[in-house]
């Protein structure tokens, strides 16, 4: 999937300062379109995860010992081929975390990428401080025109380049059923899905590289980046993995 990544004009609700391509398996593309450069104090949950110490997609920090990220970024690899990188907006310089235990949802499809979520256990546990965090969890999902924001370091534009510095993307949450309806014909819209973006003017979205990351509405997260139809196009808005419809797995796997 993609990561939304442009900036909202509303500052005020996406501001930092408030309480804090069809995307099946082979067409998962989430990076940043349209963000603009965010420094690693904000969002001090926003991991990056690694293969071969090679970023691929993003995570959140939900606890001590634990991240959550989607299911399709969790492969068949051995856990000790993967790190997770915390506390800096530059992916290749924050202190790295071992892998002990990486569970993708057991509901999940790779097909429909319906239950698109992924716990990670870390060996060990996080150094907390200014720029490594948790992010809270939710109780219920975010109503429709809630303004929340995307982070991640995947390409800037679609078929371009992945970020080297963290980029975040203010985008709103739009109503199941209008994305439902964008989505007509290609992929359907479940209860553990929630969609964002600006779905008249495209422009704002994630993409390659982003998969995985946050989106967080006043320190809440509230998706995962999931999937969409390319990225940042106009008439199809990103695809979230809801976290409040999985939150009593989360619960059970991890305690929080």
């Amino acid at each position: 999937m993609f990561l939304l990544a442009v900036i909202c004009a509303l500052a005020v609700t996406c501001g930092l300062g408030s309480p804090a391509s069809w995307r099946k398996p082979r067409l998962l593309d989430g990076r940043i379109v349209g963000g603009v450069e965010a420094t690693i104090a904000n969002h001090p949950y926003q991991l990056s995860f690694q293969l071969y110490d090679q970023h691929f997609c993003g995570a959140a920090i939900i606890a001590p010992k634990w991240a959550i990220t989607a299911a399709h970024c969790i492969g068949s690899s051995s856990t000790k081929n993967y790190r997770l990188s915390a506390g800096s907006a530059d992916k290749s310089e924050g202190k790295l975390y071992e892998i002990k235990n990486a569970t993708p949802h057991p509901n999940y499809d790779w097909y429909t990428i319906d239950y698109d979520m992924g716990i990670i256990e870390i060996d060990g546990e996080f150094e907390f401080g200014d720029n490594v965090q948790p992010v809270s969890l939710p109780d219920v999902e975010p109503s429709a025109g809630t303004n929340g924001n995307v982070t991640g370091w995947g390409a800037l534009w679609q078929g371009g380049s992945v970020a080297k510095q963290l980029q975040r993307v203010c985008v709103p949450v739009i109503p199941r059923d209008v994305c439902a309806e964008a989505y007509n014909g290609l992929n359907g819209i479940t209860q553990r899905m929630i969609c964002a973006g600006n779905i008249e003017e495209g422009g704002k979205d994630s993409c390659q590289g982003d998969s995985g990351g946050p989106l967080v509405a006043d320190g809440v997260l509230y998706g995962i980046v999931s999937w969409g139809n390319g990225c940042a196009m106009p008439g199809y808005p990103g695809v979230y993995t809801n976290v409040a419809e999985l939150r009593e797995w989360i619960k059970e796997v991890t305690g929080v």
